[in-house]
């Protein structure tokens, strides 16, 4: 006990009765031991003193047993409280670590979007500027089939007009004599030259604007002069009729001509727009069909990690039950051994007071008494001390394991709805994935006839350049009609 505790009287005492004892034992060592009826005791004052010492250690230890088990208590809910704030901080760092994740994948995913709309918006500013360029040459080229056109018409007209004014009187003169033998005769002579120089007027302005019509017009010319100088009509007729005749068609031509570029410039636009729209939406359904299968393949990904996951879960919690089960029978086996035990000790601690108080006898052997009562007195005090940190042991484990239990419910059911909903949104993006590439087939099959239509339209619309070969034929053709023509001129 502490020395604090004990008071100067006491103090005085106790030294007085150690004194006396040695004293008295030194006496009885030099004599024999007095009668029993002579004996009287000395020690009454004595014993109230180490039972008053006996009875405030007990207090003091009490006490002291009741701070530990008080600072054991306390501490072990702090312990649990840093244990639960280690946790949920473990459990809040794992989750921004997953949002940080699932944020760089949707930065990963925004990114790619972006640089194929860029890509995609290259490719469809390209192909703009290459339809303008066409469409601008195909401008340029009617202009200029125009500006031919018209002055193929000039050029005829100015052939109309020399041969009405040039060789009116020379037809009059010629062709109104009677004597068809005179007009035979001198065949060759002025008239003949006009209708050649008329006639070579119009070859030449073919060959200058490389008209097929010119030099047909040209053949027929020299044609009918021979027929009509063979028969005595008249030459400049048939060919003013000729002329008038290739004029009307050349209008009619151009006519139509100006008729079918409008048509063709209204189809090839709605055509390349109509293109356009099903070459953009085409891509967006191949961007939306490809974003889907992505998220599919992500989503069963996360749903086959929620099942490992919910597979582990169910293993660990059988495992932590299994173990409870196991710390359970283990802590209701010790707990009834320390209770028995401590009704044991207080049982001898019962029986040896009780005999030590009844038998006055033994008055001398306090000390001895009073050393095996103390030493049972701290046996059932560890006891009990055992007995309460087990108690609390088992309350501490059975709290945390209902607490884990309950979380790994929480937890379980939580996933298994992830686990349902995110089956279900996979379900739901495959079919949504099949119905789009069911509408993309059938724009790419619009599309495809678009193109089509496109190419017939630049085969009708687009004027192609004549080969070398067309050309040599037409020329030698043209030469052979030609010498055709000033054989029967010259018969």
């Amino acid at each position: 006990m502490h020395a604090s505790t004990l008071s100067t009287a006491d103090a005085n005492r106790l030294t007085t009765l150690l004194q006396s004892s040695n004293s008295n034992t030194d006496e009885l060592e030099g004599a024999g031991a007095p009668a029993a009826a002579a004996y009287e005791s000395h020690s009454g004052g004595i014993v109230e003193t180490l039972e008053d010492l006996l009875e405030k250690a007990q207090d003091q230890l009490s006490d002291a047993r009741k701070t530990e088990m008080t600072s054991t208590h306390n501490f072990e809910l702090l312990k649990q409280s840093l244990q639960d704030k280690i946790k949920f901080s473990t459990k809040e760092a794992a989750a921004s670590k997953m949002n940080l994740a699932e944020s760089s994948e949707k930065k990963a995913v925004a990114s790619g979007d972006l640089d194929v709309t860029s890509k995609d918006l290259a490719e469809d500013t390209q192909n703009l500027e290459k339809v303008t360029h066409d469409c601008k040459r195909k401008a340029e080229d009617f202009e200029s089939e125009t500006q031919s056109r018209g002055e193929e018409l000039k050029a005829l007209e100015a052939a109309r007009k020399a041969v009405t004014e040039a060789t009116g009187a020379a037809a009059k003169a010629t062709y109104g004599f009677a004597q068809v033998s005179f007009f035979q005769a001198h065949q060759s002579g002025p008239d003949s030259l006009v209708a050649s120089t008329a006639t070579r007027l119009v070859r030449d302005l073919a060959r200058n604007h490389r008209s097929a019509a010119l030099a047909q017009l040209a053949s027929r010319m020299a044609s009918m002069t021979g027929v009509s100088s063979s028969d005595g009509s008249d030459p400049f007729g048939k060919i003013k009729g000729l002329i008038r005749n290739m004029i009307g068609r050349l209008e009619d031509e151009a006519s139509e001509d100006a008729a079918k570029k409008a048509y063709c410039d209204k189809e090839t636009s709605e055509s390349n727009e109509k293109k356009a729209d099903l070459s953009a939406t085409e891509e967006k359904l191949s961007l939306k069909i490809d974003q889907m299968t992505a998220r599919k393949q992500k989503l069963r990904e996360q749903v086959a990690s929620l099942q490992k996951s919910l597979a582990q879960l169910s293993k660990s919690q059988a495992e932590m039950d299994k173990l409870r089960n196991e710390e359970n029978v283990a802590y209701v086996q010790n707990k009834q051994d320390m209770e028995q035990g401590i009704e044991g000790v207080k049982l001898a601690l019962k029986v040896l007071r009780e005999y030590y108080a009844k038998d006055k006898a033994h008055d001398a052997a306090d000390g001895a008494a009073n050393g095996i009562v103390g030493l049972l007195e701290v046996i059932e005090s560890d006891f009990s001390k055992g007995l309460a940190e087990m108690v609390a042991t088992e309350e501490g484990a059975q709290a945390a394991y209902e607490e884990e239990t309950q979380e790994n419910k929480i937890e379980q059911a939580a996933k298994q709805k992830d686990v349902e909903y995110k089956s279900k949104e996979a379900v739901s993006l495959d079919k949504a994935a099949s119905e789009a590439s069911s509408d993309r087939a059938n724009i790419q099959t619009q599309l495809d006839a678009v193109v089509e239509y496109l190419q017939k339209l630049d085969d009708q619309c687009v004027a192609k350049p004549e080969s070398y070969e067309e050309k040599n034929e037409e020329e030698t053709g043209r030469d052979r009609r030609s010498s055709d023509s000033s054989e029967n001129i010259g018969r």
